[in-house]
């Protein structure tokens, strides 16, 4: 067993040989059959070495011998010990799917977990930042220390332009500040194609003495930074991709003339998003500036660089997202909560629900619709705040 935390490396090393045998071929099965992400084989393979640890305590020695009474010990235990609905029924779907996988390996006699039934998780609606918040977030970049202010968003000022949705899909592709060629494609100058060598990888040391994170620098080294991190945030807000999303992007998977993202997402579906002309600026700029400054040997082909030039961490981009909105008085956000916004604010603009589904890659519709209700509760606060009737 490779991965995973030094607690779940250990009772892993401590069950019987035919239940580490087992543990390991799942996580095969996972990783190269199912192909599942590192993250989530990571989950999986915890609970079901929680599990299997839990039999062996109940006196199993091989995973032949679970049975439906040993599967709701152990969750009844984890509920024992406080986990949240949500966890319960994680490891309750983890023990389903490691069961059906035994049995159909000829690990297990029967498929024990299938009638296992587990708590229905509780979704709270997601925190999501109003149009001008988020508006308010992704300019912070451009923002000097002394023009920082916290955001109050009393409004749009006359004649802005607020449509979020305009920002996340960008409808126009005329910009009047800007020429374009035939294809709508922004003139920016030289072809932004970056190095072509192979560099997936988190960001390495190479002594460079810059540093990531929301200072607002005044400094012309920190510009090529200040670059980065509004086209991070334009990506979040302006396209709904997950941050491990926006961290694996290649400087190939942009489309400049149709203005799409080529992203990678979860259980390697590939799907194109839009993207709009603040966005296609900010890439620009970034590609034109910003990531030639930054670009080392072993950048690779990564779109986003962090400060010394390798790949940027999705753990630095969330420090970002997180600094930037502290620096203004914005609720706690981070890059899902940008994700979040980004639906809503396409559906209160009248986008349809399967085009929101497709551009935030959900396999489920179910996992889109938590956004109708957030725009539900939204209008009833409004409605309560303001109907002298409510």
């Amino acid at each position: 067993m490779t991965g995973g935390t030094r607690a779940t490396r250990a009772t892993h090393e401590a069950l019987p040989p035919a239940m580490r045998e087992a543990v390991d071929d799942f996580a095969d099965h996972l990783a190269r059959v199912r192909n599942r992400s590192a993250h989530t084989v990571r989950a999986y393979v915890a609970d079901v070495v929680s599990l299997l640890d839990h039999a062996v305590r109940m006196g199993c020695s091989a995973p032949a011998e679970l049975d439906l009474t040993v599967l709701r010990s152990w969750l009844a235990r984890q509920r024992t010990v406080g986990a949240a609905r949500t966890s319960l029924a994680r490891r309750a779907a983890a023990a389903r799917t490691f069961s059906a996988w035994a049995h159909r390996a000829g690990v297990l006699p029967t498929d024990v977990a299938a009638p296992l039934s587990s708590p229905r998780a509780h979704r709270d609606l997601p925190t999501v930042l109003r149009a001008d918040q988020a508006a308010a977030l992704v300019e912070a970049p451009d923002r000097r220390p002394s023009a920082t202010r916290p955001a109050e968003a009393t409004g749009p000022a006359a004649g802005t332009r607020t449509d979020a949705a305009a920002r996340i899909v960008g409808p126009r592709h005329d910009d009047p500040t800007r020429p374009t060629d035939p294809t709508g494609h922004t003139a920016t100058g030289p072809d932004p194609a970056g190095p072509d060598a192979d560099g997936h990888r988190d960001d390495a040391a190479t002594g460079a003495t810059r540093q990531d994170g929301p200072a607002h620098p005044a400094r012309p080294e920190d510009e090529p930074v200040r670059l980065r991190d509004r086209v991070l945030l334009e990506l979040l807000y302006g396209t709904g991709v997950r941050v491990s999303e926006a961290c694996g992007l290649d400087v190939a998977d942009v489309d400049h003339g149709r203005r799409v993202i080529r992203v990678l997402g979860k259980g390697g579906r590939e799907r194109s998003v839009p993207y709009g002309v603040p966005a296609q600026r900010a890439i620009d700029d970034w590609l034109r500036s910003g990531r030639p400054a930054l670009a080392v040997p072993g950048s690779g082909e990564a779109l986003l660089l962090g400060a010394r030039g390798g790949r940027l961490n999705p753990t630095t981009a969330r420090r970002i997202v997180a600094g930037y909105a502290e620096s203004l008085g914005l609720p706690r956000v981070s890059p899902h909560g940008l994700r979040h916004s980004a639906a809503t604010h396409l559906l209160e603009g009248g986008a349809d629900l399967r085009a929101v589904q497709e551009l935030l890659g959900h396999s489920s519709l179910g996992s889109t619709q938590i956004y109708t209700h957030v725009s539900v509760e939204r209008l009833r606060a409004a409605y309560r705040q303001a109907h002298p009737r409510a």
